[in-house]
Order: structure tokens, then sequence, then C-alpha cells
């Protein structure tokens, strides 16, 4: 072999080896298959995360963090399948749809190797893009921010302000008056027309606003119909039957589950039932969902040892077959139709007694249509069920206004909250206040002030409802709560809207003592 040739090999050997090189850079090293499923995890957590924020949030108004964390420490059932299903769905089929799109790029260009590791890279960073939309869309629009502020800000307001009644005197009448609680689901003064103080164009509850006027909703002389202000913590359900009738807010800690379903509900907290139990009142509920959702059976059996005919005592009793479902369980007709019936069963009886309603077809998002809904108000499905809502109330109301044990019994509705439906109130100012529909019917007693306009919140329909009954409250407060019936001011009265607002917000020790069951009060002296 010549020198020239022995020259030759070395140079093509080396050749061969650049190329072998550039080769490898192009096709890089192969995408590990544990940061494949990494990404894959993280697209569907990130994408399933955001997409139920921004499910949330388009699905209704008012949402906060105080109800957000109250329904992560309860059960959820009883949930209207429709809105289960909606989540699923939404949420469930954003992050399929978007993992499998990455999955099915990755497939497509496995053979191409620097594509591959493009699209891999793409998808890492997407999931935190996506992340980061669900964050930032959370903390504006459930107000995440201002909830954290307040959280971390201890205030005593609660505490300075708060009458245990435990300490209070109540002296009820020698002959005791039923009470009949009718919670309508997310009722509000806002759908009367301006001419009345709402803020529609048409009244879309003719028939309520009748009964405010005939009976007291503390509007004074002013020809403006008038309701609660819901307070924070008592602007969804069970903050509102929490709030009604304990006068505080539903405000739990943080990081803390605190009470079990054995424990009881905030136990040593004095609410209404609690008080009528011990005055030898039989206490019953019902409405047509199921109590289990939201801690509500824990509640009424927690304080005041209820009676409760719900959604599932209609199946177990044979009232509804076993196989019949709408909406959220069964439909508010049938609860009137039950009451009545539970009403005269009540009234043989030789106990005073306090029978609550619950009714649910005005629930958002649009509510439930039943065979007594007519179109009054055109295509607009959520005015016609509301307007249907108002009738069968005030039928209802009429119907015990003709029976024997009417005149010794006082009526209290009231809208739970203001409407989570996300657009039947878009053409409501934001200056405008909404409250909540507030009407008393056949009260054992008359306003110190007939003629004054009283700014309250519901917080103080608790001492309020028990001086409708005719008792004396020494002092004139209960809870936050004052009896609107007195000349003593509200705390809006006192202090202002926003300030009482802004004190309520915040973090309270108190709260955290009675979730926790850290307080006691002497009401239950003997019994915890």
């Amino acid at each position: 072999m010549s020198t020239e040739e022995k020259e030759i090999k070395p140079a093509d050997a080396e050749t061969s080896t650049e190329e072998k090189e550039v080769k490898e850079v192009k096709k890089g090293k192969p995408v590990k298959k544990w940061k494949l499923i990494v990404t894959f995890v993280l697209l569907f957590l990130f994408t399933f995360l955001t997409a139920a924020v921004l499910w949330a949030l388009g699905s209704w108004s008012l949402l906060t963090m105080d109800e957000l964390l109250w329904h992560l420490k309860v059960s959820l059932k009883g949930t209207n399948p429709d809105m289960i299903w909606s989540f699923v769905l939404i949420c469930g089929g954003s992050a399929i749809g978007v993992t499998g799109l990455a999955a099915f790029l990755l497939f497509l260009f496995r053979k191409e190797p620097q594509t591959f590791r493009r699209v891999f890279r793409i998808s890492f960073i997407a999931s935190f893009v996506i992340l980061a939309v669900g964050l930032v869309s959370g903390w504006f629009g459930l107000g995440i921010g201002p909830f954290l502020k307040d959280y971390f800000t201890v205030s005593p307001y609660i505490t300075d302000n708060y009458v245990d009644p435990g300490t209070v005197k109540l002296t009820f009448p020698e002959k005791k008056r039923n009470l009949i609680v009718i919670y309508m689901e997310s009722m509000e003064m806002t759908f009367m027309d301006g001419e009345n103080g709402g803020a529609f164009p048409e009244n879309v509850i003719p028939e309520l606003t009748v009964l405010a006027k005939d009976n007291e909703d503390f509007s004074g002389k002013s020809e403006i119909r008038n309701g609660g202000i819901a307070l924070p913590g008592a602007i969804w359900t069970m903050g509102a039957l929490f709030g009604t009738t304990t006068g505080l807010p539903l405000k739990t800690p943080m990081g803390q589950n605190g009470m079990s379903i054995d424990d009881d509900f905030f136990p040593g907290v004095v609410n209404l039932g609690d008080i009528l139990k011990k005055e030898g009142y039989n206490n019953r509920l019902i409405m047509g969902s199921a109590a289990g959702f939201g801690g509500c059976r824990h509640f009424y059996e927690s304080h005041g040892d209820f009676t409760i005919h719900d959604y599932d005592y209609a199946i177990d009793t044979g009232l509804i077959p076993e196989d019949y479902k709408v909406w959220w369980g069964y439909e508010d007709e049938k609860v009137f139709q039950y009451a009545r019936d539970e009403l005269l069963e009540l009234a043989q009886g030789n106990q005073p007694f306090q029978l609550v309603l619950q009714t649910m077809d005005t629930h958002f998002e649009d509510g439930h249509w039943c065979r007594n809904c007519t179109y009054d108000f055109g295509d607009n499905r959520y005015a016609n069920i509301m307007h249907c809502s108002s009738r069968m109330v005030a039928e209802f109301v009429h119907w015990i206004q003709k029976q024997d044990f009417y005149e010794n019994t006082t009526i209290l509705i009231t809208g739970d909250h203001p409407t989570m439906d996300k657009n039947f109130c878009d053409d409501v100012p934001e200056t405008y206040q909404r409250k909540t529909f507030t009407c008393i019917i056949n009260s054992a007693v008359t306003a110190a002030d007939p003629d004054k306009t009283r700014v309250f919140s519901t917080f103080d329909l608790f001492p309020t409802t028990l001086a409708a009954l005719g008792v004396k409250i020494d002092g004139e407060r209960l809870g936050l709560g004052t009896n609107l019936y007195s000349d003593m001011p509200t705390l809006i009265e006192q202090n202002g809207l926003e300030s009482t607002t802004e004190e309520i917000s915040k973090h309270s020790r108190l709260m955290d003592d009675m979730y926790m069951g850290r307080f006691v009060s002497p009401f239950f002296e003997g019994s915890h």
C-alpha cells in the first residue's frame, strides 16, 4: 500500500465521523418516556383546573371564595345532575381535548426527531401558560387577592358586635305563635319594576310585590319596597340559612376541616331553631332537593332537631316514584302541595310549630320550567319561572290565611340570596343596591316607627323573626342582627354599608372558635 493511499484513508475516516456527528445533532437525543408522561399529566391537570375556573365564572355571578371553601368542606351529594354533567363535559372534555391534541401531534411527528422535540417543548410550556390563564382568571374573577388580604387581616368587628343569644333574656308570649318560613331561591326585590323600587322595566314578581305592600317589609311610608342586603358570608344558600338564623356570616378557616358529619354544625352557636326547640316547638323542614347538599341536613339536625322531609324522604315514603328526578329533585309545586298536608297535621298537634320551606325552581342557571309556568314575559325563560314562583307562593299564602291556625301563625318570606344567574341582571346598573325579597305576614307586633324605612341586612332577620312571634328581646339585638321592629339602629345604619361589609369580610378569631367548637354559648349548658 502506497504512502498516498495511506494518507487518504484517514481523511475518509475523518469525513465519515463528521457526517455521523451532524446526523446525531440533527437527530437529537430521544425524549425520555417519563418526561412525556409528566407533560401529559401537567397538560391534563392544568387544563382541567383552568377550565373549572372559567366554567365557574361563566356559569354564575357573585361566586366568592367563602362559598368555594365551604363547598370543599361539605358534601356535594344531591347536586343537580345537569350541573354535574356540564362541569364534567366542559372541564373533562377540555382537558382530554388539549392533552389528546398534544399526543396526536407527537405521534404524527414521531419519525421526525427535531419536530417531535419542538412539539414536546411547546406542549410542556403550553401547560404552564394554561395554568397561568387559570390563576389570573381566578385571581381577578374570584377575588382571590382581596380574599387573601382580608383573611390575613384580623378584625375584632364580629367579636365586638356579636350578641350571644345565650346571654339575652327572651320572653315568649303565654300563647306561642306558629312560624312558617319560606326561603325563596334567588328571589330579589330587584325583579320588581322601578315604580316599586326594582330595577326591571316590567315587574316580574307582581304577586310578591302585593304581599310586601300589604304586609311588612320595613319600607315605612315609602312606596318603594324594601329588602335585606346579603353581606359577605351570606350570599349563597347555606350561608343565607346560617345568616338569617344566627345573625352571623358563614366564615370558615382555611386549611382545617373542623367539624365532621358526626359533629354539631358550629356547635356552640345559638340559632333560631335552637331557641324554638327549647321553647317546645316542633321544627320541620320541607325541600324538594336532597338535604345532604351543602351541609343543609347537618345544619338543621344540629340546630333545632328538625324533622327533615326532603327529596330522599319523598322517595323513601312513596310520595314520588323511586326513579322520579327533575331539576334538583322534585319541583316546587309538590313542595307547596306537601306543605299543605304537613300544616294541617302540625296544626292538630299540641305543640307550637315552625315549618321551613325551601324552593328550588328558580335556581340558576335559568331555573326549572314546570307545568304551571306561562309565557307572560315572552322568551325570557328565567323571568317566566320567577313569575311562576311568585304566583305559587302567593297562592300558598292565601290558602294559609283561610285556615283556622292562621290567626296564631306568622309567615316570613325571604329570598335566600341574590341570584347567581349569569345574565339575568345584566341590565341592572352597578350602582343599584340589590336586596333579597323580604316580607313578614301576620306579625304579633308593629314597628316602633312605622314611617321609617330601615336599612338592614339578612342578619337582622334573626331577632326580627322572634320579635314577630311576640318575643321580647332584652337589648333588641341577637348575633349581629337588630330587631327591625325596635328603634335600635342596625349595624348598617350605625356604621354604614361599606364599613360593615369591609369589616365582616376580614378574618374573625371568634368565627374560627365557633367553627372549631371552642366557643360554646351558655345557652347549651348541660346539653353540650
